[in-house]
């Protein structure tokens, strides 16, 4: 994993002139690449990169060059490709010759044999960018599932990009402006964003299975879409899907077990993260080693905890199950209160933008704890979307209810924003744009029944905006820390065949992701298996409230704070004593992350200096 930028001139331009402002750029670089620094810079073209070594941390070095013929290709890349060995092998009978094993060289020989049609051939999480120097077009791509990022923008007739917003800023041509989509966007959408949008004017962000050209020659970003969620028919019987849906999963989570440094497991004790911490110990075992298991608790959680609809129980004793049952080494990390709230700061750091409040900021703690013991953690994020895991796919009344179903609550949010920035617009109908262009755009067969036209309407809006939002996250808050973190569920050849698989299916014996769980029978104690789904820990500490409480009621204290300008004083003020059963987002945001949120909000102005244009 790494960090990647660059800037692309016309023709006749020189890149060379300009090394004093790559140099602020792969600063901000660092956190993500911390390994080795490397540049291309020569002609039109800019390339830098920030290495995080995991496979074959002696060769593999970045910008990597090929030489074929007249030919030269220069490759950045961020990610990890794996199905590494299959490619190799292929390019070896096409006459490719290899001089390491890393999967950045396979990669770049894949490009230069297949040129864009190399993307339809990886199985992996990347953003990559690989300079046809003879041509003098960049050519830009980013995984089906949108794991890693590609942030863009077009200044002065130069394209210029990066992995995190960040790295942009620090080019002077790129301003720290909102416009009103973009506050719009934090207001009314955030912590999720549009589908391509970077939230600052003009920058945008490669959609998930999206690639491009940006040529010098004729300057101009020409795109498109080269992989989506796609209906087909379906005629696998209930148990022929259940051996695919295992063998799919098993294949996922041992490549993705791949890595020259050390490799760790996240264990909540809830389904997913057992399934993939249980297939890894015996991948660990058989090889005579030993894995490590890491969770996350909160001091005194068990002290106040309360079941709900959403949380019926915590994670403690389900965990131990699983490390009974395992060959692991386990590591337990507990956050307490007062680094909770600070992180809130640095998570804003982490994701360039005003995010999930402490589900961000106690991901980034643990993230920080975790890169102590291993450079490497595979995580059980997606397969809720893609199995049907949530609330909103099998509550009926939530189900049919048209809207965003994660964030029923545009009219709430609009009701905090200073009468002077919804003159002239409707936040209703904002957001329900965006909702319904997105049901619109679903892949379904012509005579697909009404429910299961519904329920692929749900995959596409979880695929391409809740799952983003928590990919957004876990790549942010993890590489913060030079952690690489990877998502087996999120397997582009999972989605691509649970997306046709028929509602009656995924939901049996009427239980969240039953398919999944009869899949997986065998790999995990039937307490875990069959364990009613529970969402990502949080503190339930009234200490936390407390703390976010005291924080706002400083920013609320200080006529400058930059929220105060935005959002009415006396919205925040009934919002720190109110009962609003109304969650800010998803299942985990409700009045202290909402109250944190805001937080965010306010110190994102101010540290980012953001200005509304």
């Amino acid at each position: 994993m790494c960090a990647i930028a660059g800037q692309i001139f016309p023709t006749g331009n020189n890149a060379e002139k300009y090394k004093k402002i790559y140099e602020e750029m792969y600063l901000t670089m660092t956190r993500r690449g911390p390994d080795q620094k490397g540049a291309f810079i020569e002609g039109n073209a800019a390339l830098i990169h920030a290495r995080l070594s995991v496979m074959d941390p002696e060769n593999g070095l970045q910008p990597m060059h090929l030489h074929m013929g007249e030919k030269h290709f220069v490759l950045i890349y961020n990610g990890e490709i794996y199905n590494t060995a299959e490619l190799k092998k292929e390019l070896s009978e096409l006459g490719h010759s290899f001089e390491t094993h890393s999967d950045t060289e396979v990669l770049l020989h894949a490009y230069a044999e297949w040129g864009e049609d190399c993307t339809s051939r990886l199985n992996g999480i990347f953003a990559f960018a690989v300079w046809e120097k003879h041509s003098g077009k960049l050519f830009a791509a980013r995984d089906r599932m949108g794991v890693k990022p590609f942030f863009y923008t077009v200044r002065d007739g130069s394209f210029i990009f990066a992995s995190e917003i960040k790295t942009l800023l620090a080019h002077p041509l790129v301003k720290p402006e909102i416009d009103s989509n973009g506050l719009m966007q934090i207001m009314l959408l955030g912590p999720g964003r549009i589908p391509g949008d970077g939230v600052f004017k003009g920058i945008k962000e490669l959609l998930p299975g999206e690639q491009g050209y940006f040529d010098s020659n004729d300057p101009g970003f020409s795109k498109k879409i080269y992989w989506k969620a796609e209906d087909r028919e379906f005629t696998d019987t209930f148990e022929q899907t259940v051996e695919k849906v295992r063998y799919l999963v098993l294949d996922s989570i041992e490549r993705q077990l791949a890595s020259d440094v050390p490799v760790c497991t996240f264990l909540s004790g809830g389904l997913d993260s057992s399934i993939i911490s249980s297939v890894a110990d015996r991948y660990f075992t058989k090889r005579g080693e030993r894995l490590k298991t890491v969770s996350v608790a909160y001091k005194d959680n068990e002290k106040y905890f309360k079941a709900t609809k959403f949380q019926p129980n915590s994670d403690e004793n389900f965990i131990k199950i699983m490390n009974d049952n395992l060959n692991a080494e386990h590591t337990l990390v507990i956050i307490d209160t007062p680094e909770l709230v600070s992180a809130l700061y640095e998570a804003v750091d982490a994701r360039d933008l005003p995010g999930m409040a402490d589900v961000d900021s106690s991901l980034l703690v643990f993230c920080k704890e975790i890169k102590k013991i291993a450079t490497v953690a595979l995580s059980g994020e997606c397969a809720d979307e893609i199995f049907g895991g949530y609330p909103w796919y099998r509550d009926k009344t939530i189900r049919e209810r048209d809207g965003f179903p994660w964030a029923q609550s545009t009219a709430w949010r609009a009701g905090f924003f200073r009468p002077e920035f919804l003159e002239g617009k409707d936040p209703v109908k904002y957001v329900d744009g965006y909702y319904r262009q997105t049901v619109e755009e679903s892949s379904v067969l012509p005579g697909t029944n009404a429910l299961e036209t519904r329920m692929k309407q749900m995959m596409g809006l979880n695929l391409k905006w809740f799952m983003q939002t928590l990919l957004d996250r876990k790549d942010r808050m993890s590489m913060y820390s030079s952690l690489e973190v990877r998502v087996p569920f999120c397997d582009h050849r999972i989605a691509e065949y649970l997306y046709t698989v028929p509602w009656e299916f995924k939901d049996y014996k009427g239980c969240e992701k039953g398919l999944l769980r009869e899949a997986m029978k065998g790999f995990l104690p039937d307490e875990v298996l069959w364990r009613k789904k529970s969402p990502y820990p949080k503190t339930h500490n009234p200490s936390y409230m407390k703390a976010v409480t005291e924080e706002l009621k400083k920013v609320i204290a200080d006529p400058s704070s930059p929220l105060l300008g935005l959002v009415k004083k006396d919205a925040l003020e009934e919002l720190m004593v109110s009962e609003n059963a109304v969650p800010w987002y998803g299942q985990l945001m409700n009045t202290p992350q909402t109250i944190a949120y805001f937080l965010q909000l306010n110190y994102w102005f101010e540290k980012y200096k953001v200005k509304l244009v």
